[in-house]
C-alpha cells in the first residue's frame, strides 16, 4: 500500500530578529573586580546582538590598563572616557554612545550570572515595563566583608527593599542597577549628573512619574562585593544618607519612615547619651538599647554564619545606621533648576 505524500508545510518565513542590547558599566579604581565583571558580561547566554561600553573614570590604580586589554582582546568591548569619574556621568556617556534599544545597566563590581540579559529582555516584553531589576546579592569573602552582606540582606540592615531582601515579583519605587528601554531613558532626560549617589532612585522616580512602570523580579541576581573596613563602608553609607536627602528635597512626597528611621534614632542615642554623662541615669536607656539591639539583631540575622561574622555584626550595623544618618542630617547638598 502506498503510503500517500507529505502536506507540504508553511514557510515559517524568517526568524524574528532578536532585540539589540547594550551593557553599560561607569568603571574607577576597579582594578580588583574589572577582569571577572567583564567576562561575566561577555559570558552571557543571550543570543542577539550584543555590546558593553565602558564608562572609565580617572581611576589612580591600574584600571585604564586592565580595560584596555580588554577593549583589545573582544569588539564587542569598547570605552567611552568619563573625565569626572562621577558615575551618573560615566552612565549618560555610555548610553549615548551606545547602539541598541535596550540598555542594561552593571557596575564594575558587579557579577552577573550567565541568564542575567535573556532574562532582563524577557521580564521586559512580558511586562511592559520600562526599567526591570533583580536582587543586589551581596557576597563577601573576609570575615567584615561577610558581616556587611549578610547585613545588606537584612531588613534590620538596609530596611525591607525588595531589592535587597528579595520577595515577590510586582512594581516598585526602584530596582538595584536596571535593565532600560531606552525610549525611556530618552523620555526622562537619561540620569541628573548632579546626584553622585541615589541616582537610580532619582531616575526611577522620573521614570514612574511620566507613567513608566518600574519591575523587580527574584530572577534576577546579581552578585555584589561590598566595602572591605569600617573606613570605606562608612564613607559609602555617608554618601547615601547625604544624597538621599537631597533627592527628598528636590522631589516633594519621597520621605518615608524607612529613610526617616536611621536619623531619629541617631539623635535619639545622641541625646541619651548627653542626658546619661549629665548625671542622670535613664538617659543611657537609649543608647544601651540601641547597642543590644544591635548585638542580638545582628546575632540572630547572623547566626548561620561563623563567629567571625558575628562578632563584626554590631560594628557593621552602626556603621552603617550611623553613616547613613549623620549624612541624612548633615546633607547640604541641593539640587534646583
Amino acid at each position: 500500500m502506498d503510503t500517500p505524500p507529505a502536506e507540504p508545510q508553511p514557510d515559517p518565513g524568517p526568524t524574528p530578529a532578536l532585540t539589540g542590547v547594550s551593557v553599560i558599566m561607569p568603571v574607577l579604581n576597579e582594578e580588583l573586580h574589572l577582569s571577572e565583571a567583564v567576562q561575566r558580561v561577555l559570558d552571557q547566554d543571550y543570543p542577539g546582538p550584543f555590546e558593553l561600553v565602558l564608562a572609565l573614570g580617572p581611576s589612580t590604580d591600574g584600571t585604564d590598563a586592565i580595560a584596555a586589554g580588554l577593549v583589545a582582546a573582544d569588539p564587542r568591548v569598547r570605552s567611552v572616557p568619563n573625565p569626572t569619574g562621577r558615575t551618573p556621568a560615566g552612565l549618560n556617556a555610555a548610553i549615548q554612545t551606545s547602539s541598541y534599544p535596550i540598555v542594561v545597566r552593571v557596575d564594575g563590581h558587579a557579577m552577573f550570572p550567565a541568564d542575567y540579559v535573556s532574562t532582563a529582555v524577557r521580564v521586559l516584553e512580558e511586562t511592559g515595563a520600562d526599567n526591570v531589576g533583580g536582587v543586589m546579592a551581596a557576597e563577601g569573602s573576609t570575615g567584615f566583608e561577610r558581616a556587611v552582606a549578610c547585613a545588606m540582606r537584612s531588613p534590620l540592615g538596609v530596611g525591607a527593599a525588595s531589592f535587597h531582601t528579595g520577595g515577590e515579583a510586582g512594581e516598585v519605587p526602584t530596582v538595584y542597577l536596571g535593565s532600560f528601554r531606552r525610549s525611556a531613558l530618552d523620555r526622562v532626560g537619561g540620569y541628573d549628573e548632579r546626584f553622585v549617589r541615589s541616582q537610580d532612585w532619582e531616575m526611577n522616580h522620573r521614570i514612574r512619574q511620566t507613567g513608566g512602570t518600574v519591575w523587580f523580579t527574584p530572577e534576577m541576581e546579581v552578585s555584589y562585593r561590598p566595602r572591605p573596613d569600617v573606613r570605606r563602608l562608612a564613607r559609602q553609607y555617608l554618601e547615601y544618607g547625604r544624597w538621599r536627602r537631597a533627592v527628598m528635597r528636590r522631589h516633594d512626597g519621597t520621605a518615608s519612615a524607612r529613610y526617616l528611621a536611621p536619623p531619629v534614632a541617631l539623635v535619639a542615642v545622641a541625646a541619651g547619651t548627653v542626658i546619661g554623662l549629665t548625671g542622670r541615669p535613664i538617659g543611657w536607656l537609649v543608647p544601651l538599647s540601641y547597642f543590644a539591639g544591635a548585638g542580638i539583631g545582628g546575632a540572630w540575622i547572623a547566626r548561620r554564619e561563623s563567629l567571625a561574622v558575628q562578632v563584626r555584626m554590631p560594628v557593621v550595623l552602626a556603621t552603617m545606621h550611623g553613616s547613613w544618618a549623620w549624612g541624612f542630617l548633615t546633607s547640604r547638598e541641593r539640587v534646583v533648576d
